[in-house]
């Protein structure tokens, strides 16, 4: 059973997240459009959307492991949103696609640091029967932010800010993300000097688990590339707007059902969520191969708000099940860098069948890699849950 006192740290770690999130989803939907005007194409957004959130993710591994070596979360998650609010700071002075690419992978690496032991805080501070619900009230106010800053992103533009201008505003709010930190608690962990950085030392059932989401990531390419599908159904100014909104809707429906599938997943089990969350990816990722109408579009991005609500805290909270106390921040690490490797070839083999063979070709690969994901999934027996 978590201290009583440190419950609290799920609230100020998710208004972290909410001011972050506002943040960098007022970067996020414009991003791709950018990009692509300072001359980069499909490959150069794939890239981006690749590296930047892959390479990165191999950091996760060594800040989770140091995590649970020093015995301490907190200076590294502050250090991670620390590096991500200089990375956003700088973005509005971009005048090409390869200094994007830079500052996205500084902020992406802040990231890193900050991603195992934060939710090595979060698994900490509820018991292992709510641990579901925990990290879905955090990922709900992470998504509640993303709303608010994808509308911010629509509103700023409506109002006739440039992209550098709106970039401006929200590396001003990621300092701002920092302020909750000043109240967050962590009781005294004792060092740990015998742990490894292997993936043999976890446990069978978190060894495959990490192998099916690698896979899954494999075919889960960045948000980007569903941008510029809708960006293709519009033309003149609804070529920025009509996107934007419609990454609203996305992230609507991740915020309102981010905690009650957490919930369900405490009751049901983190696999039988799981499972169901890649095989509706796939069913979404064929959608947006065919689409070719306003309608269409609404509601696969509806499809993908539910997707990533069913997905992104049920890992993290599997992930946490399948790993005990001592090294859970290792382990998260470790998940986080193998779903980051993946994530770097998701981005550049998306990319290169977008440019060769069009958007279908990249949205029926993502399919197959989740389909195949489901099916592993559903193979693995019957599952031990740690304290």
């Amino acid at each position: 059973m978590p201290d009583p006192k440190t419950s609290k740290n799920i609230i100020l770690l998710g208004f972290v997240s909410l001011l972050n999130d506002i943040s960098s989803e007022i970067i996020q939907p414009i991003l791709p459009l950018f990009i692509t005007s300072l001359g980069g194409g499909s490959l150069a957004v794939g890239l981006i959307g690749g590296i930047s959130d892959g390479l990165p993710s191999i950091i996760q591994v060594f800040a989770g492991y140091w995590s649970d070596r020093l015995g301490r979360r907190k200076p590294l998650v502050v250090a991670g949103y620390g590096l991500s609010a200089i990375g956003k700071l700088l973005l509005p002075l971009s005048g090409a696609w390869q200094q994007v690419f830079v500052l996205k992978t500084i902020d992406r690496t802040g990231k890193g640091i900050r991603s195992a032991p934060r939710d090595a805080l979060i698994s900490e501070s509820t018991d292992k029967n709510n641990r579901g619900k925990g990290f879905g009230l955090h990922r709900a106010m992470d998504s509640s932010g993303a709303v608010i800053g994808s509308i911010m992103a629509y509103a700023l533009w409506k109002g006739g800010l440039n992209f550098n201008s709106i970039f401006l505003v929200a590396g001003v709010l990621a300092v701002g993300a920092l302020i909750p930190f000043i109240a967050v608690r962590e009781s005294f962990r004792p060092p740990r000097d015998q742990l490894t950085l292997k993936l043999s030392d976890l446990s069978p059932d978190l060894q495959r688990f990490i192998a099916i989401a690698s896979l899954f990531a494999l075919g889960n390419f960045s948000y980007m590339f569903f941008i510029l599908r809708a960006q293709a159904l519009f033309g003149g100014g609804e070529a920025v707007a009509a996107p934007l909104l419609l990454y609203v809707l996305f992230n609507l429906v991740y915020a309102g059902l981010a905690m009650p599938i957490g919930i369900w997943s405490d009751k049901i089990g983190r696999k039988n969520v799981l499972t169901l969350g890649y095989a509706l990816f796939a069913v979404t990722a064929l959608g947006f191969a065919a689409v070719s109408s306003l309608a269409g579009m609404i509601i696969l991005f509806a499809l993908y708000g539910l997707v990533y609500a069913i997905i992104d805290a049920s890992q993290s909270a599997f992930v946490s099940d399948l790993s005990g106390t001592e090294r859970r921040s290792t382990s998260l690490g470790l998940y986080y860098g193998a779903v980051g490797v993946s994530a770097i070839l998701s981005g550049l083999v998306a990319g290169e069948l977008w440019a060769r063979l069009g958007p279908s070709a990249a949205f029926i690969f993502g399919a197959a890699a989740a389909i195949l994901a489901s099916l592993a999934l559903l193979r693995m027996k019957k599952i031990e849950v740690q304290s």
